[in-house]
């Protein structure tokens, strides 16, 4: 038993081990493979709405690390008359709306997965203010990289609960391998083309906040 156990430990480490090599190799490539388009929506971005062009925030990952996720902007910084920040849906151009549904505005988080901070696949980085909400077993789906995708993302997205949310990022914890990986990219690059269970946004922005353990949003 003692064997099968020191067995099955190294080969989830060796398998890890390749998911960290393949995340960034693959952010690399694929950094070099879309730089036209990288290129071409940084333009057009900032002939639209001027600096910055990449939308930056502060977010939890692995072992709750803070580190900067970056997405390209879709929003414009008006206010009203008082000098506060108009809704998300003023703010929103058509164009961003198009970033989003395309999932195109996720395409910076490609540096991140090459840093280290993200992988291909994982639970979604929430919001900092989140972290001393979780219970202990919420707060286990940071026990592993969060990710530009996830089984959440492709199993609702917004359309979930809170409850339903971090319910599958715990079942993803808790039965990942390199297959399950495979099968969510395949599922997401499928909704995507589809655009199957897509909303606006992919993460924060148009779920209710999470208030806490027994906030049933």
């Amino acid at each position: 038993m003692a064997a099968k156990t020191s067995v099955q430990k190294l080969l989830t480490y060796f398998s890890r081990s390749l998911k960290v090599i393949g995340d960034r190799s693959m952010a690399a490539l694929l950094l070099i493979l879309f730089s036209p388009i990288l290129l071409t929506v940084a333009i057009i971005l900032l002939v639209r709405m001027g600096n910055p062009i990449v939308f930056t925030q502060a977010r939890p990952g692995k072992d709750s690390r803070i580190f900067t996720v970056y997405k390209f902007r879709t929003m414009t910084s008006d206010c009203d008359a008082e000098g506060k920040l108009l809704s998300d849906e003023q703010r929103l151009i058509p164009l961003g709306q198009f970033l989003r549904k395309a999932s195109l505005d996720e395409l910076p988080q490609l540096v991140n997965v090459l840093l280290g901070d993200m992988s291909f696949v994982g639970p979604r980085p929430l919001l900092v203010r989140y972290l001393e909400r979780y219970s202990p077993e919420q707060a286990r789906r940071h026990d592993v990289l969060p990710g530009i995708t996830g089984w959440a993302q492709v199993n609702g997205r917004n359309a979930l609960t809170w409850d339903e949310k971090f319910r599958l990022d715990l079942w993803y914890v808790d039965n990942w391998s390199l297959w399950l990986d495979v099968k969510i990219l395949f599922l997401t690059v499928k909704k995507v083309f589809r655009q199957e269970g897509i909303s606006q946004n992919t993460d924060v922005v148009g779920m209710p906040e999470f208030m806490g353990n027994n906030d049933k949003s």
